[in-house]
């Protein structure tokens, strides 16, 4: 079983990247995330995960960081119906910002995990109830973008903002970079929808 890749990519896809190594180009799958890091000629290493099929035969999945495939692995064990395809495309999500997804777990507050990282509200529940009790298995130095996390206050109105926002025509991509961005300091749990949408706007201009 291949368990470590160190080589050359010779190919950059959306979705996987071709790696040679001793004369050998393997084919390995990565969140999006990840691979927008890498370009083609560049020297990679990569964590693997091998998944055997009966249909395709083994399927590399690889990761930038032992972090990275520790969050792949218990995402794919412990939330049901997840196969490694569906594991990859969750850590995508969750790559926006392991350290405060790590926290909206352990916090159990699925607005951030809808307002931030893109998740449905029935995906948000289902991992917060399959990963809240294994998150003490994944320790990680990442550092928190949404400060008011860190004070355990969670942004208020977060799903009205969002879809206010959208409403008004902005994109997913700028709504989640507003709110990733936002002033937290002039903020508190009993901020009204409108003081938010005016820190978001205040981002959404510049």
């Amino acid at each position: 079983m291949i368990a470590y890749l160190k080589g050359e990519a010779i190919e950059v896809n959306d979705e996987n990247l071709i790696v040679s190594t001793g004369n050998v180009g393997y084919i390995v799958n990565m969140a999006p995330l990840s691979l927008a890091g890498i370009k083609k000629g560049q020297e990679v290493e990569l964590f693997i995960n091998e998944s055997m099929s009966p249909y395709d035969g083994a399927t590399l999945y690889g990761f930038a960081s032992k972090e990275e495939q520790q969050l792949f692995n218990i995402i794919k064990s412990s939330v049901p119906k997840t196969g490694p395809k569906k594991a990859i495309e969750y850590l995508n999500k969750a790559l926006k910002s392991i350290g405060d997804f790590h926290n909206a777990i352990i916090k159990q507050d699925p607005q951030i995990l809808t307002g931030i990282f893109g998740f449905t509200s029935k995906t948000a529940e289902k991992l917060i109830n399959s990963l809240k009790d294994k998150m003490s298995e994944f320790s990680t130095s990442a550092e928190l973008k949404i400060k008011i996390a860190d004070s355990g206050i969670s942004i208020p109105h977060i799903n009205d903002v969002t879809q206010a926002l959208t409403t008004l025509g902005y994109s997913g991509h700028e709504v989640r970079k507003s709110l990733e961005k936002i002033d937290t300091q002039n903020l508190s749990s009993k901020s009204s929808i409108q003081d938010v949408l005016g820190e978001c706007f205040k981002i959404l201009k510049k």
